[in-house]
């Protein structure tokens, strides 16, 4: 792929040990309509093949192989050598839904004077409200750093880095920067502009449950959010998900 001066979109891939995966989001990103973009890829020191698939792949304008302190560490290191006016982070395995996701994108930010763009997902089901009043309650307000988040670079450096004091979690401490400490404004795209395709598991995947509530808790106490309302969604999601695990338990 040629170099681009000025990208509109840079779409950062973190990968490890994910040949295949990543072979799928590069095909998926060939395929947008709109080529004005940059896809940076950061490996973090795979040995399945993974870094054979990035050097012999023109359509990859820059990369990164590694080792590194994990998926928020690769992305950050994404994001310092972006040129791009919007930033989108797309994981190996993930894809975009249609060869248009790029121009949607690009008309909501043209005719919308917002921060960044939550475009629909599908994970399961399609995810596609943007609500941000639930993240004081919730985690699952939205799947954030998705191939459907898209934000202005110049907001992205403003708010900083992913925190790596969270290895499973920053992104959503992320959204707690942008959105309640920093007042930025995003939207939603309509149901039926899917902009992004979750792979089944993932990097999500790899921790339980209950790494990510503690998680959360932490980041809520980090962002000074009250602490009777933290230990009180602590309290009911442990017993929500035990329940769970209770019920789960007794049907094998």
């Amino acid at each position: 792929m040629e170099k681009l001066s000025s990208p509109l979109f840079s779409i950062i891939t973190p990968v490890l040990n994910n040949k295949n995966g990543l072979l799928k989001t590069i095909e998926s990103i060939k395929k947008q309509n709109l080529e004005n973009y940059e896809h940076i890829v950061i490996d973090g020191g795979s040995t399945d093949g993974t870094l054979e698939v990035i050097k012999n792949e023109k359509n990859i304008t820059k990369w990164i192989s590694e080792k590194d302190k994990g998926i928020y560490d690769a992305i950050n290191k994404g994001l310092k050598i972006s040129e791009g006016k919007y930033i989108n982070t797309i994981n190996s395995g993930d894809c975009y839904y249609s060869s248009e996701s790029f121009n949607i994108i690009n008309n909501y930010f043209e005719k919308n004077n917002v921060s960044f763009i939550f475009g629909a997902v599908l994970k399961q089901k399609v995810y596609y409200k943007y609500e941000p009043e639930k993240m004081l309650w919730t985690f699952n307000f939205y799947p954030a750093h998705s191939s459907g988040f898209f934000i202005k670079k110049k907001v992205h450096d403003e708010v900083g880095d992913y925190n790596l004091k969270f290895p499973c979690s920053s992104d959503y401490d992320f959204f707690w920067r942008l959105i309640k400490k920093n007042k930025h404004k995003g939207l939603s795209t309509k149901k039926k502009e899917i902009i992004g395709v979750f792979e089944p598991g993932g990097f999500s995947a790899n921790y339980g449950v209950f790494k990510h509530i503690w998680e959360e808790t932490l980041i809520r106490f980090h962002n000074k959010q009250n602490k009777i309302v933290v230990i009180t969604i602590l309290i009911l999601r442990l017993i929500r998900n035990c329940h769970k695990a209770f019920i789960k338990s007794n049907k094998i």
